[in-house]
């Protein structure tokens, strides 16, 4: 799988696992988020985003990777409005991580002012090695390049794929110009990707799947560091690790499958 570098001194398979919703699920279900973490680093991703507004998923990822935690890169979140409870938070992180924590983020821009400083100080110390700021919503884009600016964070997480593409304006050509790593969420979409184009399109633009497109779609933007599709399938998992080993799409490849994208049905 191909790497980027997220940080300085922290490179990613460009394809991670997302653990939004998925995650959040029982011990029945304990074993089937195994698999898929499983599937994700045999396939050379390293990087599991998650956070405590996923419910259980941030235990249950713990459990997941067991005694492979050291060939994991976990990014997680702070997400509260009170510095108490955001400690709190990132103690449990620690208790879960075995101590660490590669990336730590400020969830939806959530009291960044009040999280950073406190945040640096346990970089300092070596208990996070990047600190991040993410937001779903390009409404809080000015807001996200204004803490981009501060030299205070290492990288950012915005929506990528061929429906949401607001980054693209402003967001990514300042990542780049600043250095920072650029996490895609919703690589796939924020519904289904419905319909997708047969067998003979797929193979013309050198993938298996539907999804596999759109991930490379993706991913040929160099600016985007890595994306981080969420799946409880191992199947799915193994696919989509697939789509980091692709050398990436020509621009006329591209706008296919924007074009695709569009017609879907």
């Amino acid at each position: 799988m191909h790497v980027r570098p997220l940080a300085p001194q922290l490179e990613v398979g460009v394809v991670g696992l997302g653990t939004w919703s998925v995650f959040d699920v029982g011990s029945d279900r304990q074993p089937l988020a195994d698999e898929v973490v499983a599937t994700m680093l045999a396939a050379g991703g390293r990087l599991l985003d998650s956070s405590p507004m996923y419910g259980s998923a941030e235990r249950v990822l713990s459990a997941a990777l067991g005694d492979r935690r050291d060939e994991a890169v976990v990014a997680t979140k702070i997400w509260t409005s009170s510095v108490a409870e955001g400690r709190a938070q990132f103690a449990e992180h620690l208790e879960l991580y075995r101590g660490r924590v590669e990336v730590e983020q400020v969830h939806n821009l959530v009291r960044w002012h009040q999280h950073l400083g406190w945040l640096e100080e346990e970089q300092a110390a070596g208990r996070i090695r990047a600190l991040g700021a993410t937001h779903y919503s390009p409404r809080a884009f000015g807001e996200l390049a204004e803490v981009m600016r501060t030299g205070r964070i290492q990288m950012v997480q915005v929506p990528y794929n061929p429906g949401e593409r607001e980054c693209e304006a402003d967001i990514l050509p300042l990542a780049q110009e600043l250095g920072l790593g650029v996490l895609g969420m919703r690589p796939l979409g924020s519904g289904s990707l419905g319909r997708g184009p047969g067998p003979e399109e797929l193979a013309a633009l050198g993938v298996q799947t539907w999804a596999e497109a759109v991930l490379v779609w993706d991913l040929s933007d160099p600016r985007i560091t890595a994306v981080i599709p969420a799946t409880s399938n191992a199947e799915h998992a193994a696919a989509n690790a697939r789509a980091g080993e692709h050398p990436g799409f020509s621009p006329e490849q591209r706008h296919r499958v924007e074009a695709l994208w569009r017609a879907r049905r």
